[in-house]
């Protein structure tokens, strides 16, 4: 059976920011589903330690005051998310993140920010393929997989936009669990419309999103710098920047 008729595990986080070596998490879910539907999910809301600006909340709906009121304590919730993931990967069951390199880098950030162990670190080497060094994963991306499949479509790349594409219903935008789940049901839209990535084997997936990712980062940064800013650093790391 393909990759996406089996289990998948939707990831989201909403946040503090945009920068994921300084954002601070807000809420996080992670969703089990079969066949694109719930089976269960853990959910978190959290108390960052730091206000959460007024953009960030007028996105997610999480004020400062309510996180300070309602969320646990950050490092509980931190490694409790990393403890959830890890235990997915080590059975070999892929998570899905759309912008997972974001994701993933945040709760890497803040799992280094609260002196706990990295994700890569708790997987020890017992992933990846014969020879490789260890890493997270496997990872499903719907965003570095759309890029890649469709390069030329116009139009944004946002979930909601890319939910419209492959006809998923999202109804709560930037709720962790909703989109999580809307993550997962993109992939295996995705993977229906596309042999080629239906095809592929995890890890041989993991490994296409991380080539892909890169070439985009690299595209990005000539264009960038083509439009003046002759600095400009892209980083194309995946699914960890």
């Amino acid at each position: 059976m393909a990759w996406h008729e089996e289990a998948l595990i939707g990831f989201d986080l909403e946040t503090t920011g945009t920068d994921p070596a300084q954002a601070r998490i807000v809420t996080a879910a992670v969703v089990e589903t079969k066949g694109g539907e719930p089976v269960r999910g853990l959910h978190w809301l959290a108390d960052p330690g730091v206000p959460i600006p007024a953009e960030a909340a007028a996105i997610h709906g999480i004020t400062g005051e309510r996180a300070a009121e309602q969320g646990r304590p950050a490092r509980e919730v931190v490694e409790e998310i990393a403890d959830a993931l890890t235990g997915h990967w080590a059975l070999g069951v892929p998570v899905v993140a759309y912008n997972a390199s974001f994701d993933l880098s945040l709760l890497q950030a803040e799992l280094r920010r609260h002196g706990l162990r990295p994700l890569d670190e708790r997987l020890g080497g017992a992933l990846g393929a014969p020879g490789e060094a260890p890493t997270v994963g496997p990872v499903i991306d719907p965003y570095t997989m759309d890029r890649a499949v469709d390069r030329y479509r116009k139009g944004r790349r946002t979930l909601e936009a890319v939910c419209r594409e492959y006809g998923v219903v999202l109804d709560e935008a930037h709720e962790a669990g909703a989109d999580a789940l809307a993550a997962v049901r993109v992939a295996r839209a995705i993977a229906a419309r596309h042999s080629r990535i239906a095809e592929a084997g995890l890890w041989e997936l993991h490994r296409e999103q991380v080539r892909w990712y890169g070439e985009w980062a690299e595209g990005y940064q000539k264009w960038l710098r083509r439009q003046g800013d002759p600095r400009a650093v892209v980083d194309g790391s995946w699914p960890l920047r």
